[in-house]
C-alpha cells in the first residue's frame, strides 16, 4: 500500500473489522457477555460474529520516538468470517440476546428459538400460532415475550406460553421488558399498553399516542419509556404517573431512540442533527428547555443513534453512511465514516470499547476503539 492510500484511510479502514452480507442488515444485537454480535438481515437469516480482535488496534499503535507522534497501521489479516443461519424468517427476524454468549431469535414458524454463538439452533423456548414479529427476553425474571403482530404471550422458563388477556385484539409488533423484568410494555395499535408480569400479570395502563410506535425502550432506572413513532416524532411515557408527550417537528422518521445513563438523557434519531434533551427537564407539555445541542448540523438526517454506556458520548449514523461520535452537549464530533451506505443499526459493547454497525448495503462491522481514544 503507497504512502498516498494510507493517508486516505478513515478511522472506519483502521479500527473496523467488516463483512459484507446478501442483503440490508435490519437489527443487531451484542450478547450479554460482549463475545458475540448477531446481525439480523432482510433475507431472514442472522449472522454472528466473535467480538475478540485478532488484530486490536492497541497492537497496531506506534509512537515515533522523536516527535512523539501515534499513528496505526491497518490491519494485515482479513477477520474471521461470519456464521452465518439458515433462513429463519420471510423477512429480518426479531432478535434478543439469551444466555451468555447466545440469542434467543423468533422465527416464522411461531418459535422463539436459543441460537448459540456457533450459529446452532439450540431448545425452543416458545410456541405460538403464526410468526413471531417481536421478542425479548428478561434474564431478571427468566421471562420470555413474544408477538405474532396481534396477541402477546408470555413463557416464563420453558414452560407454556400464557397470551395476555386484553379487551381488544391490537396490532402488536413492537415489545421490551423493563430493566429489571417486572414490567413489560408493548405496542397497541396508535399507542402502548403497559403490564405488571413479576407474579400475577396485571394491565398497569393502555396509553393512546397520535401514531403507531415502532420502537420501545426503557430508560436504566425503568421511571421512563421513549417510542419512537411510526410518523409524527417520539413519545415520553413517565411511569409513575403515566405522563405523556409526544415530541414532534422530526423531518423523517424516529427509527431509534435510547438513553445515556451517564449524561440522565435522552436521544432520538430523525432530525439533520443528533437530537438530544436533558431529563433533568424532560420534554413533556413542548418543554424544550433541556435540549442538548449535540455534534454539527447538516443537510442528511440522523438513521440511528446509540449511546456510550459509561462515557457522554454519542454514536450516530446517517443516511449517507456517515458515522460519527459527538460529545453530549457539545459540538466536538469524531468522524469514524464519511460515507457508504445507510446506517440501519448501531450498538455499543457493555465496556464501550467496541461500536457493532449495520448498513443497507449489507456490511455488517465492529469497530474496536483503543483505550485511549476516550480519554
Amino acid at each position: 500500500m503507497n504512502q498516498h492510500a494510507i493517508q486516505n484511510l478513515t478511522l472506519f479502514d483502521l479500527l473496523a473489522r467488516s463483512w459484507r452480507r446478501p442483503s440490508a442488515i435490519a437489527d443487531l444485537r451484542f450478547s450479554a457477555d460482549d463475545s458475540t454480535v448477531a446481525f439480523a438481515c432482510v433475507d431472514g437469516t442472522v449472522a454472528i460474529a466473535a467480538v475478540a480482535d485478532q488484530e486490536p488496534p492497541q497492537s497496531r499503535i506506534r509512537v515515533s520516538g522523536d516527535l512523539g507522534q501515534t499513528t496505526i497501521r491497518p490491519r494485515e489479516k482479513f477477520p474471521l468470517p461470519l456464521i452465518a443461519t439458515a433462513v429463519l424468517g420471510d423477512g429480518d427476524v426479531p432478535l434478543a440476546n439469551y444466555i451468555s454468549s447466545g440469542f434467543l431469535v423468533g422465527t416464522a414458524a411461531g418459535e422463539a428459538v436459543h441460537l448459540a454463538a456457533d450459529g446452532n439452533v439450540m431448545e425452543t423456548l416458545v410456541k405460538i400460532d403464526g410468526p413471531v414479529v417481536a421478542v425479548d427476553h428478561s434474564p431478571r425474571t427468566a421471562i420470555t415475550a413474544v408477538s405474532n403482530g396481534q396477541d402477546v404471550f408470555l413463557a416464563r422458563g420453558q414452560g407454556d406460553a400464557v397470551r395476555l388477556r386484553h379487551g381488544t385484539t391490537p396490532s402488536t409488533d413492537a415489545l421490551a421488558f423493563s430493566p429489571g423484568g417486572r414490567r413489560l410494555a408493548h405496542s397497541l395499535d396508535d399507542g402502548l399498553s403497559i403490564w405488571m408480569v413479576d407474579g400475577d400479570t396485571t394491565l398497569i395502563r393502555d396509553i393512546a399516542f397520535s401514531a403507531r410506535p415502532i420502537s420501545i425502550r426503557w430508560s436504566g432506572d425503568g421511571t421512563w419509556l421513549a417510542c419512537g413513532l411510526e410518523a409524527g416524532g417520539f413519545a415520553l411515557v413517565c411511569i409513575a404517573d403515566g405522563r405523556t408527550g409526544i415530541i414532534a417537528g422530526f423531518p423523517s422518521p424516529v427509527r431509534t431512540v435510547c438513553w445515556s445513563l451517564p449524561e440522565n438523557a435522552l436521544f432520538a434519531s430523525g432530525a439533520f442533527r443528533i437530537a438530544g434533551w436533558s431529563m433533568t427537564a424532560p420534554p413533556l407539555d413542548g418543554e424544550i428547555s433541556g435540549a442538548l445541542e449535540t455534534g454539527r448540523a447538516g443537510l442528511v438526517p440522523v438513521e440511528t443513534v446509540a449511546a456510550h454506556p459509561e462515557k457522554k458520548l454519542i454514536a450516530a449514523g446517517y443516511a449517507n453512511g456517515r458515522i460519527t461520535i459527538a460529545q453530549i452537549g457539545a459540538r466536538d464530533e469524531l468522524l469514524v465514516r464519511p460515507l457508504g451506505s445507510a446506517v440501519t443499526a448501531l450498538a455499543w459493547s457493555s465496556d464501550g470499547q467496541h461500536l457493532a454497525v449495520g448498513t443497507v448495503d449489507g456490511t455488517a462491522a465492529i469497530v474496536t476503539f483503543p483505550a485511549s481514544m476516550f480519554k
